[in-house]
């Protein structure tokens, strides 16, 4: 039985899940998920709001609370149109899917469509956003490991310790998920259990003990010597480009597309719980650790701050519980990066934007060789050592994939074809003219902003990281469209 929405035209029949669509092959991605499982899977978003704390402190006080605020409202603006492209392209896969069905020639009959070019782009940016999420938490859960076990500590340095987590979670997550997206949602499940316990515990408890001092906040909002200039502006635009990479996250939940049971109905309820999840989340965490510690407190404890309220609260004991626990929550979010990365390229290889090799996947639907890739790639990325140096240079990527993708949904609203096309789940009125709004704020105003703030940390390595990585998928495409082209040109013609 069809699905609302995919009856037989040209828009369904280029946009299935197909290895690059045009020989036919099937993807072998299956619908085997509802709105809860994809939920499992994206619920681990809140957990990146653990490296940029005690950063975001240090630029803004207090004031880095409404930061949170504001940027998961910005999710909720962006997400309600990747919610609508979720519903008009069922089997694409969120983000990288959608950019790449509006931005390619309809009946291209050439070698270059250069169209597909910024649809492909717009995806490897976003893989790259993703990406290096692997990397960043296996640097904390190695930190924390250090920081908590005296004889891990004597026997191993932190860098040890994070690439060991790194070769195990990262072994783990594909063996676990080898069977399949349903086998990471049950794993999801658990973690998902693991995480909210301790967080809630250490995020609420200060409240309960008297551990909480508002004046740690009211005292605080921003730093003295903050003016509001251009300087600040381009601060704020880079803080803003790393807070999206974290609080507007939860769009997440839509890369499951292909794979829901009912993606009219389950993409939206998936993404909106988990935005509501955020929202309370984020603003929670950077309050109650604030509001604990202290501007100087957190200053004092940068990259764990977590650590300290857990123990002003809970005690040694108690704080390490929560702490371990708090790590298997990083598995979590590990995983739903894992998954949405590996997604992100399969999606790209389905549109003939990367090799074809990584769109192959296995008997039970798994891209298991872009999960392999992936893997190694991270456990590279784990000699950069400082978790907020990764985030910046993968902050580019996502501002990138961001634009591109609300410009995606602006010309789909546009296009006299496209504006045609079934949508079970739509944006409110003129959400067009919100989409392109945000879109600029995105590229390019945070693209400037991290840049610059990149800059002023004497962090041109991170920027440096983030071109170069974005820049290598040129040739690639190239190379891709090269394939594709010659693969065509062996088919047998029908005469």
């Amino acid at each position: 039985m069809e699905e609302k929405g995919e009856g037989i035209d040209w828009h369904h029949a280029e946009q299935c899940s197909k290895v690059v669509c045009e020989t036919g092959e099937e993807s072998g991605l299956e619908r085997s998920i509802d709105w809860k499982q994809g939920l499992a899977i994206a619920v681990g978003v809140p957990l990146l709001i653990l490296p940029s704390i005690g950063y975001f402190a240090g630029w803004l006080w207090s004031a880095a609370i409404i930061v949170w605020g504001l940027s998961v409202f910005q999710g909720f603006m962006q997400n309600l149109a990747y919610g609508e492209l979720a519903t008009t392209f069922p089997k694409a896969s969120g983000l990288p899917g959608f950019a790449q069905n509006v931005f390619k020639t309809r009946d291209y009959k050439g070698k270059y469509d250069k169209s597909k070019l910024i649809g492909g782009f717009s995806a490897w940016s976003y893989w790259f956003a993703w990406n290096p999420v692997l990397a960043i938490f296996a640097i904390l859960v190695g930190f924390y490991l250090h920081s908590l076990f005296p004889s891990l500590a004597a026997t191993f340095s932190e860098y040890q310790l994070s690439l060991a987590a790194g070769i195990v979670i990262f072994g783990g997550l594909i063996l676990i998920n080898y069977r399949g997206v349903s086998s990471g949602a049950l794993v999801g499940y658990i973690l998902a259990a693991l995480a909210f316990v301790p967080l809630i515990i250490i995020a609420l408890a200060p409240y309960v003990t008297g551990d909480f001092v508002l004046a740690n906040i009211t005292s605080s909002w921003l730093p003295t010597e903050w003016v509001w200039d251009l300087n600040s502006i381009l601060i704020l635009l880079g803080i803003f480009a790393m807070a999206q990479w974290s609080a507007c996250a939860w769009e997440t939940a839509a890369i499951y597309g292909p794979e829901y049971k009912n993606p009219g109905s389950d993409v939206p309820k998936a993404l909106f719980t988990c935005g509501a999840i955020c929202l309370l989340a984020y603003v929670i965490v950077q309050t109650t650790v604030t509001g604990v510690l202290g501007i100087d407190g957190i200053a004092n404890a940068p990259i764990d701050p977590m650590l300290p309220v857990a123990q002003a609260s809970l005690g040694d004991i108690g704080s390490t519980i929560a702490i371990v626990m708090l790590i298997a929550a990083m598995v979590l979010i590990i995983q739903t990066a894992y998954l949405g990365s590996a997604r992100a390229m399969h999606s790209m290889a389905v549109e003939g934007n990367l090799p074809r090799a990584f769109g192959k996947v296995n008997s039970h639907g798994t891209p298991v060789l872009a999960m392999v890739v992936i893997g190694i790639f991270n456990l590279a990325l784990i000699s950069m050592g400082t978790p907020t140096a990764i985030l910046a240079a993968s902050a580019i990527g996502y501002v990138c994939a961001n634009g591109i993708s609300l410009f995606a949904y602006v010309k789909a609203k546009a296009d006299p074809h496209l504006a045609g096309l079934d949508r079970p789940f739509k944006a409110p009125t003129g959400w067009k003219n919100v989409a392109l709004m945000f879109g600029l704020f995105n590229i390019p105003l945070c693209l400037i902003g991290i840049i610059y703030l990149n800059s002023i940390e004497g962090s041109w390595f991170s920027t440096g990281v983030g071109i170069l990585v974005l820049g290598l998928y040129i040739p690639m495409w190239y190379y891709s469209q090269h394939e594709n082209h010659v693969a065509k040109r062996a088919e047998p013609q029908i005469t």
